[in-house]
């Protein structure tokens, strides 16, 4: 790589960075505003949480894939864009708002701290996961396109051998985990909304790539299960 291919590469690892810590700040500040007060547990130990997996991510990812994500890429499908948006932004900011609401107005009534301690572990294995899947597969996209300018292959190591889509796997947990860790039931109805998302995101990611990726047809059906083994 050259020089100008380095500086390139090392501003979109910077991108990748300040998206993350923007992320952080921004769902900080709006949990810690929708519930009215600093004094909040739940909501520091939960953005700690959000920051080890951003380390973590960030400890696994070869730099190339934290530049690929650093953005939206040229080529992204066009519903992914909406799509994306959902499950990865909009959906889960409803969900903090709706829990730090909940925390203000007392909806929920109280959350026991074992099912809260719960949560929390369900939260950081599904960030684990998905930091498992990104160390895998260099080519693991923000956005669903064809990464022809990457080289992109077929991944069959790590998790890929167990189901296909575990990334989806992991914001899935991550996002059910979410309510019961901030102490709010009713957060989960914006959950269950962004749950629905992400599993009409990968039926079509799956199918666009049983269209477009070679060997993926193959893979499928040697590995069979999408998201959980077992049931899809």
């Amino acid at each position: 790589m050259n020089k100008a291919g380095k500086n390139n590469l090392q501003q979109n690892v910077n991108r990748w960075w300040k998206k993350n810590i923007s992320w952080l700040i921004l769902v900080g500040a709006l949990l810690l505003a929708s519930a009215g007060r600093l004094q909040w547990t739940a909501a520091w130990v939960y953005l700690g949480s959000i920051l080890l997996i951003i380390l973590v991510n960030a400890f696994l990812m070869e730099p190339e894939l934290m530049a690929e994500r650093a953005g939206l890429q040229e080529g992204t499908a066009r519903w992914d864009v909406y799509l994306s948006v959902f499950v990865a932004l909009a959906g889960p900011l409803l969900t903090v708002l709706v829990a730090g609401l909940d925390q203000r107005y007392g909806w929920s009534g109280a959350v026991a701290i074992w099912q809260q301690a719960a949560a929390l572990m369900l939260f950081l294995a599904a960030g684990f996961f998905g930091a498992w899947a990104m160390a895998a597969n260099r080519y693991f996209s923000a956005t669903v396109r064809l990464q022809s300018d990457r080289g992109q292959s077929l991944v069959r190591t790590g998790p890929y051998g167990l189901i296909r889509h575990p990334g989806y796997t992991a914001g899935i947990v991550g996002i059910v985990a979410t309510p019961a860790l901030l102490g709010s039931w009713i957060a989960l109805f914006p959950a269950i909304f962004v749950t629905s998302g992400y599993i009409i995101r990968t039926a079509l990611e799956d199918s666009f790539l049983q269209k477009n990726l070679p060997g993926y047809r193959e893979y499928s059906s040697t590995v069979k299960y999408r998201l959980l083994p077992g049931v899809w």
